[in-house]
């Protein structure tokens, strides 16, 4: 396994198995796991990896892998009631959230692979998905609500 492979390796299993919240936390981590990195090499890594920060209720907020399926008590649970809005422009959609929440919210619409979606990007308290031209809404619409059923009501 080439130093990379097992730097990503030992950055999942930290990641899964414990709530980090900062970088600074994630490298004493690998440090005592025996992998020396630098702060740029890890937010590299992080990105490479689509490593997310979701709100907890003790720490702020924690690192998550994508299609990770953690529903700890101190993770929210129901991402969508944390969704306040959601408004169509052309082949634009925004998808506005309570703050904090925007990078969170994207992680599953990014990892549905939902066909009409070309891309997203996430702020804070707002995702801009970018939809394919002739999108249907109907079929984004119903995926989107697979995902996050309180769309229905918004």
């Amino acid at each position: 396994m080439n130093q990379k492979t097992h730097r990503l390796s030992v950055i999942k299993k930290i990641i899964r198995s414990e709530y980090i919240s900062s970088q600074e936390e994630l490298i004493e981590r690998l440090e005592e796991s025996g992998v020396s990195i630098t702060q740029s090499t890890l937010s590299r890594d992080l990105k490479f990896m689509h490593v997310a920060k979701i709100p907890h209720k003790e720490k702020g907020y924690v690192y998550v892998l994508p299609n990770s399926s953690r529903n700890d008590i101190g993770v929210s649970t129901n991402l969508s009631d944390n969704i306040t809005d959601i408004a169509f422009s052309g082949n634009m959609c925004v998808i506005t959230t309570k703050p904090g929440y925007a990078s969170a919210i994207s992680v599953p619409i990014d990892s549905r692979g939902i066909h009409e979606i070309l891309g997203t990007i996430a702020g804070d308290n707002t995702i801009l998905l970018i939809l394919r031209e002739g999108f249907d809404i109907d079929i984004l619409m119903e995926q989107l609500c697979a995902l996050f059923p309180t769309l229905k009501t918004l």
